[in-house]
């Protein structure tokens, strides 16, 4: 079974996704971004969901240092912020794909399948 951190501050969302994904894939969390780069460098899992509006390091920053490490896993960035101009910030941090909340799960499905298999 693949592993997914999801690195989300909001227990809304938290619960949100752990209940749309926890039949599937083993979940770690991290709730902010410190936490987790640690946990990305330490578990390395196979794919990450980064929110972008993060405490302590925001989700770009996150992105960056995890990518020292872990340039070939997948992260997906999260966020409310539906403008082009977060996404393609996003993209320049590292996030390999880009989804606005809320989460809508059919797009979500498709892109764990384009990354995953």
């Amino acid at each position: 079974m693949k592993t997914i951190l999801i690195i989300e501050d909001t227990e809304l969302n938290i619960d949100l996704l752990t209940q749309l994904l926890e039949d599937n894939y083993n979940l770690l969390i991290a709730k902010d971004g410190a936490q987790g780069v640690s946990t990305a460098v330490d578990k390395r899992p196979d794919l990450i969901l980064m929110d972008i509006s993060l405490p302590v390091l925001d989700g770009y920053e996150a992105t960056r240092r995890i990518r020292e490490t872990l340039p070939a896993t997948p992260i997906i960035g999260l966020s409310a912020h539906a403008m082009e101009g977060h996404k393609q910030k996003a993209e320049e941090a590292g996030c390999d794909d880009y989804l606005t909340k809320p989460v809508n799960d059919t797009l979500l499905f498709q892109m764990l399948k384009k990354h995953l298999g």
